[in-house]
């Protein structure tokens, strides 16, 4: 069930009805309909992998409890580890299992061994990393005693499985969530709105921008050895453009969905194109999975304590596994380990906290080398994000040497159902909103809301009837 599909448009407001009016009563009531909801919209997509969801959850919730009860601290890291690996063992089978058997394979063959591997016929189960890696961060908070087990399952079952960040994030913490399901939510008609206006945006963002980029990004991708320079460009912004409105558009609508239930996500986008150098692009971009690494792997490594050699190497694994977190293909290790070339500069002049305060411009010469540093931050990000879509690491290389090598510039048109010429004005004009409304969560609100969230509703309807690209990116990792 996709947040931009009819059956989500009528499963959200029976949802919202019976919370509200039926099952308003206590916080028990409420969590185990949200439960019962969360259940039956993760089963759309598979059932059999509700069964691994269920199991997961009394993992570590189980765990939990056994680690903080634990007398010894031999008792407290066998419980411990025990979640761990066995969470890690889940998540290897299923998703990564395929990839290292058909990659020790091919490693043999280049040495003259002729090997078979046996491959797994499984489907990646929908949101397993995100799921995962609440547990984990559960069950390593409660192991270093910076929170208390939760004892009641129901609870801890909600934080877990609760459905708007389920399948694609944000990786919440259950020092932020948990709180909040532990008490009776009061509807705030304040917070149901700016609920509907961010999920309003985020619809725009997926179905006006992400699925119309994506029309043109996979026609130039899927055939780029017949493209010219400026068409393979055009290719790297297109799908700059449609991942971001694919999941930020995503992320949008689950804290838009939240707020209708009383409860507060993380915030996982802040505008990270108008970055002004690649540290900033990842304070602002996924941040849930920027700063769980931070937290959970890259402080835990040394983080920036020790000596250069260590902050180097701490610095590119973080990045790696981060792009091997995205999907089991090398083409995600090169991703991170290329974000992780661009950061290294800034490491070393130790400038990388140096972009913390607000975007602003005036009429003066700091602000065109502000507008410089965000185009090429924009730039270096495209690149990245050619190995990112490629199928192949030979595929993205191949690409961007024909952009080198190529040397044409002139318009080439695509036979697709929409002009390339519009679609940039399109993705111009929602540049500038986005610069307007950097400030915000969603520009919706303020001045003039209806009529924006009336011409939001009609773009959303125009640009839907004509998509032929539905799914979210973020669901297959």
């Amino acid at each position: 069930m996709f947040f931009n599909s009819l059956a989500f448009a009528i499963f959200l407001p029976i949802v919202f009805f019976l919370y509200w009016f039926v099952f308003n009563k206590t916080k028990s009531t409420q969590n185990a309909l949200l439960i019962v909801a969360s259940y039956y919209f993760y089963s759309c997509w598979d059932w059999r992998f509700l069964f691994l969801l269920v199991f997961s959850t009394f993992l570590d919730y189980y765990t939990g409890i056994q680690i903080e009860k634990g007398k010894s601290e031999k008792s407290r890291k066998f419980w411990f580890w025990l979640s761990i690996l066995v969470n890690l063992g889940f998540l290897g089978i299923f998703k990564y299992y395929n990839f290292f058997a058909a990659s020790f394979a091919e490693l043999l063959s280049s040495a003259g061994v002729k090997a078979s591997p046996i491959l797994l016929e499984v489907i990646l189960p929908v949101g397993i990393s995100f799921y995962t890696f609440h547990g984990l961060s559960y069950v390593i908070d409660i192991y270093y005693k910076r929170i208390k087990a939760e004892y009641n399952f129901v609870d801890y079952s909600l934080f877990v499985s609760y459905f708007p960040l389920l399948v694609a994030g944000p990786i919440e913490r259950a020092t932020h969530l948990l709180p909040q399901v532990k008490v009776k939510r009061e509807f705030n008609f304040q917070l149901a709105k700016e609920g509907v206006y961010q999920i309003i945006w985020g619809l725009v963002k997926k179905v006006v921008i992400a699925d119309t980029c994506a029309t043109y990004a996979n026609a130039i991708f899927d055939n780029y050895t017949g493209m010219n320079s400026f068409s393979l460009i055009l290719g790297a912004v297109y799908f700059a453009f449609q991942i971001y409105g694919d999941f930020s558009g995503y992320s949008d609508i689950a804290l838009g969905v939240s707020k209708l239930f009383g409860l507060d996500l993380l915030r996982n986008f802040n505008y990270p194109y108008f970055s002004r150098d690649i540290a900033e692009f990842w304070r602002r971009w996924h941040i849930s999975l920027s700063s769980w690494f931070r937290d959970y792997l890259y402080i835990p490594l040394g983080g920036s304590k020790g000596g250069l050699g260590m902050k180097i190497r701490n610095t590119f694994i973080i990045f790696v596994v981060s792009g091997f977190w995205h999907g089991a293909n090398w083409t995600y290790v090169v991703w991170g380990f290329i974000n992780a070339v661009y950061f290294l500069p800034l490491l070393l002049s130790n400038s990388n906290r140096n972009n913390m305060d607000a975007i602003e411009l005036k009429f003066n010469f700091d602000s065109v080398k502000v507008l410089m540093s965000i185009l090429y931050t924009f730039l270096l990000t495209c690149v990245a994000w050619v190995f990112f879509r490629a199928r192949s690491i030979t595929d993205a290389v191949s690409y961007l040497k024909r952009i080198v090598t190529n040397r044409d510039f002139s318009f080439q048109y695509l036979d697709n159902e929409r002009y390339s010429y519009e679609l940039l004005v399109m993705i111009g004009l929602f540049v500038l909103v986005e610069w307007n409304n950097r400030n915000k969560i969603e520009p919706l609100s303020g001045k003039r809301s209806m009529l924006k969230l009336a011409l939001a509703i009609v773009a959303i309807l125009a640009f839907g009837t004509y998509s032929d690209y539905k799914e979210f990116i973020y669901f297959q990792f």
